[in-house]
């Protein structure tokens, strides 16, 4: 397979599994050297021991980080610069979602889906700055979600956090543009075959609306003009497009890859 990234120096936070373990194994196969961040630090350390037995010694790092700490988004990225030599893109992916109804959802957790995802986005947006600005170059893609387009029925705080990183994005995408640093963020569908879906909220929505498994899927599947949900491959695709320098005219995006879900 021809290596877009060969030899980039790359962080993934919450790769510890799902998207993010996709993500950093995608960038891994393209040649980069992974940093696998995640608060869960034994699983995190899994991922780059196996990410290291099939692509060499070396290539991955597992680092614990709260992106909601400032110390830990610095370290993070003090770490994989000691490792790798230097930083050239973070995928700021770590994100929570919390939902309920406005009248009874507790502030506390709304507060905290805003702390991990937007300012944790952030926090680690920032420390990635810090190394790539006297580099004069470097990438930075935030995963957000078709939330970050539209409004979520009862996901208020998730939906508020999402449009918040493409604001987030655009901004940074105009400060750090002199210093050759581009700034995107994804926006995918519904991960239909992710764990969060098939161990949580398949069966949440099936007791809820008084239906099976396979009917809430149909559902969200007949949402789709292309008829199904998103991949962690239809997201991968586009995190190497972007990072590379395929994209090299693009900065300050969200690009939807919703099926057609999500238009604009």
């Amino acid at each position: 397979m021809e290596q877009h990234l060969k030899d980039w120096r790359t962080i993934v936070t919450g790769a510890a599994q799902g998207l993010g373990e996709a993500i950093a194994w995608r960038l891994a196969r393209e040649g980069a050297f992974v940093t696998v961040a995640d608060l869960q630090a034994e699983k995190a350390t899994e991922v780059a021991r196996a990410i290291e037995a099939e692509q060499g010694a070396g290539r991955a790092l597992a680092v614990r980080v709260d992106v909601t700490r400032t110390e830990d988004a610095e370290a993070m990225v003090d770490a994989t610069v000691r490792a790798f030599g230097g930083l050239d893109l973070i995928v700021c992916n770590a994100g929570i979602l919390i939902s309920g109804d406005i009248l009874e959802f507790d502030p506390a957790a709304w507060r905290k889906v805003i702390d991990v995802n937007l300012y944790g986005y952030f926090l680690c947006a920032r420390a990635a700055a810090r190394v790539m600005i006297p580099q004069k170059r470097g990438v930075i893609l935030q995963i957000n979600s078709k939330s970050g387009k539209r409004g979520s029925f009862r996901n208020s705080a998730y939906a508020a956090s999402k449009f918040g990183g493409i604001g987030l994005t655009q901004s940074l995408a105009l400060e750090l543009a002199p210093y050759g640093i581009r700034v995107n963020a994804i926006c995918p569908g519904n991960l239909l075959d992710s764990p969060l879906w098939v161990d949580s909220l398949y069966a949440q929505y099936a007791k809820r609306w008084g239906i099976s498994v396979e009917q809430v899927r149909a559902k969200y599947e007949s949402q789709v003009p292309l008829g199904r949900g998103c991949t962690y491959d239809d997201v991968t695709n586009v995190v190497v497009f972007l990072a590379s320098d395929q994209a090299a005219y693009m900065t300050g995006q969200a690009i939807n890859v919703t099926g057609g879900q999500v238009m604009d």
